[in-house]
């Protein structure tokens, strides 16, 4: 394991004021700026000098294409725009999330099962966009699933996306790579992000990553064996139903023809899931540049129509009509919305969503020239689902009584209203009003600050790491770990001095990771160092 670079100085941006380093990967670094028209803080990624020489260059220049491309998307890091700076290195403009990304939440803290189904939904529904345009994203994990300000997934870093004809992996992280990328012969299609998918949705929610063992080595050649040959371990949860550790093993399957075609179907089995758990079904949002005649309706009653933007939710929304006549003719999606609420099947409806075409809220007024219309003469010609049998003739003496037992029991309700308070004591104390105040409240809670300074020293009982607070506040404490040589996660352990002491690794370097963890639960970005 090499030892961690330092980061390159940020490039002047003309309109952007640098505000500090976000983080470091193989071939860019991440800064947060001060855009200042429109004024807003945005992260921009910079290409490494060294890596210009090489393919990174191109690979940046396509990776702009296609955020730019697929970031409409809501489920997908927004792209800005993208240059070149005055010293020549490229750069990336793009939406700054400000939250912890899925990897330090997960390492940190224990998702529920509602919001990992809803991840797994809206990243499926993102991936799905990306497969429609022909993109594979070939990287899909935690770490690069970031929150936004809204706390919504939005995937990003398709640093390494290829068209979806392309076989050659470019690039992996083992521990969310599927047996055929961690071959000795790298292939990958587009049930190859649905494997990484399925893998980060169990990562959720079991707090590691699908192979890796608790307790035993987990380096890159162990974990790419295990990926080959083990079975997909049980999540171990006892609020995890059994439908959707299925689910994860059929998107995980060992061959490429055993899992779910898409991202799609894998996320609809996730909605399934939602349905049986009585949770919120969370929407699919798709977008597809098809165009109407690409419309087709899914084998699913109407779960899925594809059109443009199409934000498919399982909620009651009215049909659009594109004619009077649609108007008045429901499909089949719209006649079983009005089963009954205790009807053995469960229904999802649909609507799409098109700003072009208005919605008939009633029957149109008659065009000019054209024929009225003409009632039926009779009941015989009338069509069979409007003769409807008259209702009973009700008795108006069993309205009047009813009316009058209601008026009786209410003015019972007053005459105890009034004079219970008297014979219990009085009337109770008016409660007091609360006094307005202009203090603002803050409900989204401040993300922790990353570990500064983070240092190692060999000392005679091993190597002493140090870090500081930048913002210490009351309750913080450090999670920690031995980041293991060759990849794979670090177990994480909790100290409340900002100092561990750990034994020096023989064989080489020794490396720690630190996050600080506040009182809230919120985790900061993770701080990494080695020794030598």
């Amino acid at each position: 394991m090499s030892a961690r670079r330092e980061p390159q100085t940020p490039p002047a941006l003309p309109g952007f004021e640098v505000v500090g380093l976000l983080g470091s990967g193989g071939f860019a670094d991440v800064f947060l700026y001060e855009q200042q028209l429109p004024r807003r803080r945005v992260a921009v990624k910079v290409l490494l000098p060294e890596r210009m020489a090489s393919d990174s260059s191109a690979e940046f220049t396509a990776e702009a294409n296609v955020m730019a491309m697929l970031s409409t998307h809501p489920a997908i890091v927004t792209i800005y725009q993208a240059g070149v700076a005055a010293d020549g290195r490229p750069y990336l403009v793009m939406e700054y999330c400000p939250r912890p990304n899925l990897q330090v939440r997960y390492r940190s803290e224990r998702f529920g099962v509602a919001e990992a189904l809803r991840v797994g939904v809206q990243v499926g529904a993102a991936v799905e966009t990306a497969h429609r345009a022909g993109v594979l994203h070939r990287d899909i994990k935690p770490a690069n699933i970031l929150v936004t300000e809204y706390n919504r997934p939005a995937l990003t870093d398709f640093g390494i996306a290829s068209t979806t004809g392309a076989g050659d992996s470019g690039g992996l992280s083992i521990p969310w790579s599927p047996p055929e990328i961690v071959a000795e012969s790298p292939d990958s299609d587009a049930r190859s992000d649905v494997w990484s998918l399925g893998a980060t949705v169990y990562s959720l929610l079991s707090g590691r990553s699908p192979f890796e063992l608790p307790g035993q080595r987990n380096t890159g050649a162990e974990l790419i064996d295990r990926i080959a040959t083990l079975p997909l371990p049980a999540i171990g949860r006892t609020d995890v139903p059994a439908s959707l550790q299925r689910a994860l093993e059929r998107a995980m399957a060992k061959r490429p023809v055993d899992r779910f075609p898409s991202a799609l179907e894998f996320a609809r089995a996730l909605q399934k899931v939602q349905i049986e758990l009585a949770h919120s079904v969370t929407p699919i949002d798709i977008l597809d540049d098809g165009g109407a005649a690409d419309v087709v309706d899914d084998e699913d009653d109407g779960l899925t129509r594809v059109r443009g933007v199409v934000s498919i939710d399982p909620g009651f929304a009215p049909p659009v009509a594109t004619s009077p006549a649609e108007a008045w003719a429901p499909d089949e999606a719209t006649r079983r919305s009005a089963r009954p609420a205790d009807s053995d099947e469960t229904v999802v409806r649909v609507s799409a969503i098109d700003p072009g075409v208005p919605a008939f809220t009633s029957p149109p007024p008659p065009r000019p020239g054209a024929p009225a219309a003409v009632a039926p003469a009779s009941a015989a010609e009338a069509p069979a689902s409007a003769v409807l049998p008259p209702e009973p003739r009700r008795s108006r003496r069993g309205l009047w009584v009813g009316v009058g037992a209601a008026v009786f029991v209410v003015l019972i309700g007053l005459v105890l209203a009034f004079a219970l308070p008297a014979v219990l004591g009085g009337a109770p104390e008016p409660t007091p009003e609360v006094a307005p105040t202009d203090e603002p409240i803050d409900v989204v809670p401040v993300s922790a600050p990353r570990p500064a300074d983070l240092a190692g020293v060999a000392g005679p009982d091993g190597i002493v790491f140090t870090w500081t607070n930048p913002d210490p506040a009351e309750g913080d404490q450090y999670l920690w770990g031995v980041v293991p040589r060759g990849g794979g996660e670090p177990a994480l352990e909790r100290v409340t001095d900002p100092t561990v002491t750990v034994p020096a690794d023989p064989s080489g370097e020794t490396c720690v990771q630190v996050l600080t963890r506040r009182e809230s639960g919120q985790a900061s970005e993770p701080a990494t160092a080695c020794v030598p």
